[in-house]
């Protein structure tokens, strides 16, 4: 097998590890590329169909384009998906910097539909190469009763042995994607064939890298309007892939504040 069949072969091995252990369980998706690839690679893992719900927890705030495509694939792929909202701002931490403080709706939105469902297990896209708090997780995530991260506080995983812990109030966030790179992530998309929203392709010498709410998310300068030149670009560029984050850019604790505190 080569690089991308490895990468795919033990996503599909947690999914289904996940599905035989965690029960209720839901997928995130947050419209996204690696959302989109992960909804994929569950399709592969239950045989052309997901078995479980995904989830949007919506802010609101999304590109029109995001809602567009939540809307055409939910029904193309024939998901049974699951509408949360959020919190108003005005709800969240107010020490928080503005950009986190607007991020933290989803934490409190997210927080809801797990309760709401009484959900054991969320499958989440986060990636370790995506920001630094995100590399100190495991494949498989206690989070306590109140939802909250114990960074110092994990379960081992040795040759792929995922712990599932069963506490009162506690779930699992599940990650089949913590491995993988933003490259192979678009060499995937490009060898599947995997539709994305088109903001990640450039419109007058700018790109997104990653998607988020629209009054705290970017472009930044590219030129790559293709799948393979945005695969080109991605494997010289020195530009982070969360550099169009307005989150990213405020106080060094806030990203390691908000998921402690149950962020994705």
């Amino acid at each position: 097998m080569d690089h991308l069949d490895q990468l795919e072969a033990q996503s599909v091995f947690i999914l289904r590890e996940a599905y035989r252990k965690l029960k209720p369980l839901a997928m995130l998706w947050s419209l996204g590329k690696d959302s989109n690839v992960m909804v994929w690679l569950a399709k592969k893992a239950f045989l052309g169909r997901v078995p479980f719900p995904v989830m949007h927890v919506d802010t609101g705030k999304k590109f029109p384009e995001m809602y567009k495509f939540r809307d055409e694939y939910a029904k193309k792929w024939n998901l049974d998906l699951l509408l949360g909202e959020c919190p108003p701002v005005e709800e969240m931490d107010p020490s928080l910097p503005p950009a986190a403080r607007s991020a933290a709706r989803k934490t409190a939105g997210l927080a809801a539909m797990i309760e709401k469902y009484k959900l054991q297990g969320v499958i989440a896209g986060i990636r370790r190469d995506e920001q630094g708090t995100r590399a100190k997780e495991r494949v498989f995530s206690p989070r306590g009763a109140s939802h909250k991260w114990d960074i110092r506080n994990q379960p081992p995983e040795f040759w792929d042995q995922y712990a599932t812990p069963h506490e009162e109030g506690m779930h699992i966030r599940v990650h089949p994607l913590l491995a993988w790179r933003e490259i192979d992530i678009w060499r995937y998309i490009e060898r599947e064939g995997i539709p994305l929203v088109d903001l990640y392709f450039s419109k007058n010498g700018k790109r997104y890298r990653s998607l988020g709410d629209s009054d705290i998310t970017f472009p930044v300068e590219s030129n790559a309007s293709t799948l393979a030149e945005v695969i080109e670009e991605l494997e010289t560029t020195k530009t982070s892939e969360r550099a169009g984050r307005a989150m990213d850019h405020e106080s060094e604790d806030a990203f390691e504040r908000l998921r402690v505190a149950g962020y994705l």
